[in-house]
């Protein structure tokens, strides 16, 4: 193979042919990962909600969107009925508010507002502190257990805001963010109740 010219015209030759297979490369791995992660992503959300459900043989309507006057993203209501009733619903909540950022959370609520349980959907925060949030809240030490909560009684937050839960340790920026989405949550749904 011919050696080619040291030139600006070859240069830019050989870097646009390189930028193209790069390209194509990624092009074809996005087509090919595109499906699978949707997939697993279904599969993740189905199995968070069936978690958090009030009741666990209840059946699981049609998703509704709800908005929140201040929010800027709609909270998902997956609404729970057994014999015809509503029983309670899965939420798909979030705060903005985290140390690194934004934390989706799904949490199951029954009629009266008793928070059944939760699960992380998604969460940047600090490994070994705020990332403590996937089991703090369920565990039934001192005052950290949010379940059995009723959120139409009390609006839940830190000891250090007033409140009656134990923020976690070293981590109190995303105690709050967590506690919000929760709190946020209950409202998506009184709202939800109103309007059906």
């Amino acid at each position: 193979m011919a050696k080619l010219d040291s030139s600006l015209k070859n240069m830019v030759l050989s870097l646009g042919i390189i930028s193209l297979i790069a390209s194509a490369v990624l092009a074809g791995g996005y087509t090919l990962t595109k499906e699978p992660i949707q997939k697993a992503q279904m599969k993740k959300q189905q199995d968070a909600i069936e978690e958090v459900l009030p009741i666990k043989d209840a059946k699981v309507g049609e998703k509704v969107e709800i908005k929140l006057d201040g929010k800027t993203d709609a909270f998902f209501i997956y609404p729970a009925e057994k014999d015809g009733k509503l029983v309670g619903a899965a939420i798909q909540t979030y705060s903005y508010d985290g140390y690194a950022g934004k934390i989706e959370v799904m949490v199951g609520l029954d009629n009266e507002g008793i928070v059944s349980n939760y699960t992380i959907l998604a969460a940047s925060e600090t490994p070994g502190l705020g990332s403590k949030i996937t089991d703090w809240f369920k565990t039934s030490k001192a005052n950290q257990d949010i379940r059995g909560k009723n959120l139409s009684q009390t609006k839940l937050a830190v000891k250090k805001d007033g409140g009656e839960i134990d923020a976690i340790t070293a981590s109190t920026i995303s105690s709050r963010a967590f506690l919000s989405s929760i709190n946020s949550a209950f409202e998506a749904f009184k709202k939800y109740q109103q309007q059906n």
